[in-house]
C-alpha cells in the first residue's frame, strides 16, 4: 500500500553549527528583506555568527571569574543554534537549559541537541513568563512560509508579522506550561538581551 503524498517542512542540513533539523519554510519577507533562522542557515550555513560569538565570550568570562559550573538559560531557544554553540563550548564546565513554547519547533530543538551530542543541555516544552501556570500558544502553519522564531506568544497592538496570518483565538491554540525564572530558584542570574528578541541568562 502506498503512502499518501504530503509536503515536507523539516529537513536535515549540514551547517556551520553542526547537523541541524530546520524548517525549510522558515522565512518571511518584509520590505525586500528576508528573515528567519531556517532561511539564514540555508543561505549562509550559519545564524547571526557575531551574536553567537559574543554570548560565547560572555560565558567564557563567566567561567573565568566565577569558576566551573556555569549555567546558561536559552529562553525562546527556537531550533537551538545558541543552545548548541553554548553546550558544545561549555562541555566539562557548564550546562544549558533551553526553553521553547512552540511544540513543533521544540521537537526540532530537542533533536538538534541530541544529534549534536549536547548532553550537557536540556530542552523544555515551556514558555518563560512573569508567573507559573499555562499559556495558550498560537499555531502557525509550518508547511507555509513564515519566520516561526518571530512568533509573539500573545497578541499585541504592534504584533510582529511572521509572514503569514496567525490566529490568536484561544480555541485554535495549544496550552503549554509557563514558568518564571524566579521559580527555578537559581542562586545567581545575569541576563543579556540578544538581538534575536529572546532573553538569554547565565549564572
Amino acid at each position: 500500500m502506498s503512502l499518501p503524498e504530503r509536503p515536507i517542512a523539516f529537513v536535515l542540513v549540514a551547517s556551520n553549527h553542526g547537523t541541524m533539523i530546520i524548517n525549510r519554510n522558515d522565512v518571511a519577507v518584509q520590505d525586500d528583506f528576508a528573515y528567519g533562522v531556517g532561511h539564514q542557515l540555508l543561505s549562509t550555513s550559519s545564524f547571526d555568527a557575531s551574536e553567537v560569538s559574543f554570548v560565547v565570550e560572555l560565558l567564557a568570562l563567566r567561567r573565568r571569574y566565577f569558576g566551573d559550573g556555569v549555567f546558561a538559560i536559552d529562553g525562546g531557544a527556537n531550533i537551538g543554534v545558541h543552545s548548541i554553540e553554548w553546550a558544545r563550548r561549555m562541555y566539562g564546565w557548564g550546562n544549558v537549559l533551553s526553553f521553547e513554547a512552540q511544540e513543533i519547533v521544540y521537537y526540532a530543538l530537542a533533536g538538534n541537541l541530541a544529534i549534536n551530542n549536547c548532553l550537557n543541555a536540556r530542552a523544555k516544552l515551556t514558555a518563560l513568563g512573569e508567573s507559573v501556570g499555562r499559556i495558550i500558544i498560537p499555531q502557525p502553519d509550518y508547511y507555509s512560509p513564515g519566520s516561526f522564531g518571530s512568533l509573539e506568544l500573545r497578541e499585541l497592538e504592534n504584533t510582529l508579522s511572521v509572514g503569514q496570518d496567525v490566529s490568536y483565538d484561544p480555541k485554535k491554540g495549544v496550552a503549554v506550561p509557563m514558568i518564571s525564572i524566579d521559580s527555578l530558584e537559581l542562586e545567581r542570574v545575569v541576563s543579556s538581551r540578544s538581538t534575536s528578541r529572546a532573553w538569554k541568562w547565565m549564572c
